[in-house]
């Protein structure tokens, strides 16, 4: 399938999704949120695909928001539509995806595009990057998860005082805060996802894929976290991998999942 906004490409078992629009600093439109679920369900089916990495075109930003001239005519059903789009691609097609799946912060994440980052299982940075969602500052509030992301992740006091005043905040400020994994050179920013992306796919697909589902039930009201380890805990002992990682550690030698 060809893409109008995106770039992807598969490369030694990881999916490269890269929101090209660099000349309106990788802005979310419908049509690129329409390509960015079409990729992510590509790379769910793809066997060969054992992680994604989601990045942005050129040296200025990772999404800098949504395309707000998209906004400008949208009734309240529409909007309401827009958000459960976001919502629906966010929640059950990254956060809830099986395979890893890494936001490389190449500048400026603002509004939508931080929500991106926020549903993705983990962040990196370059030290250049800036952070925020401005929505206030336009009369809205985030819509595509964000109040709830970034509440998980850095606390309600610092979530309300980014949403509420719309500031941005640097890389360093959210890596101080629980925001952001790593900062890093811009140079050696996706290097250094890779890595992280080939150290997990050294481990037990099986035990990854369930080990995601339990911490997000962490954060999940309809079910309880505690009971998913138990239960994860428990099949993973009729895994073939299981039988393979037990093996591999008494007979002192690397597994082969």
């Amino acid at each position: 399938m060809e893409y109008q906004h995106l770039l992807y490409q598969v490369d030694k078992h990881i999916a490269y999704i890269t929101i090209n629009r660099a000349s309106a600093l990788n802005a979310l439109n419908q049509q690129t949120l329409t390509e960015l679920e079409a990729t992510l369900l590509e790379a769910k089916k793809d066997h060969d695909v054992k992680g994604i990495i989601i990045t942005g075109a050129g040296e200025k930003a990772f999404v800098a928001g949504a395309d707000i001239k998209e906004f400008v005519d949208l009734s309240e059903a529409e909007a309401k539509l827009l958000s459960q789009k976001g919502h629906y691609i966010f929640t059950e097609l990254i956060e809830q995806s099986p395979k890893p799946v890494i936001a490389a912060i190449n500048g400026f994440a603002l509004g939508g595009g931080l929500e991106l980052a926020l549903a993705c299982h983990m962040r990196f940075a370059s030290a250049n990057a800036k952070l925020g969602l401005p929505e206030v500052s336009l009369g809205l509030l985030p819509g595509y998860g964000g109040t709830q992301r970034l509440t998980q992740l850095v606390g309600r006091g610092r979530a309300l005082q980014m949403i509420l005043t719309a500031d941005m905040i640097s890389a360093e400020e959210g890596l101080r805060i629980g925001l952001i994994n790593e900062v890093l050179d811009a140079a050696d920013l996706m290097d250094r996802v890779v890595e992280v992306l080939e150290r997990i796919f050294s481990r037990s697909g099986t035990a990854v894929a369930a080990a995601i589902d339990a911490v997000n039930a962490s954060n999940e009201q309809t079910r309880d976290g505690y009971q998913v380890e138990i239960n994860h805990f428990a099949e993973l002992f009729v895994t073939s991998d299981f039988k393979e990682g037990v093996d591999a550690f008494l007979t002192k030698r690397k597994p082969n999942f």
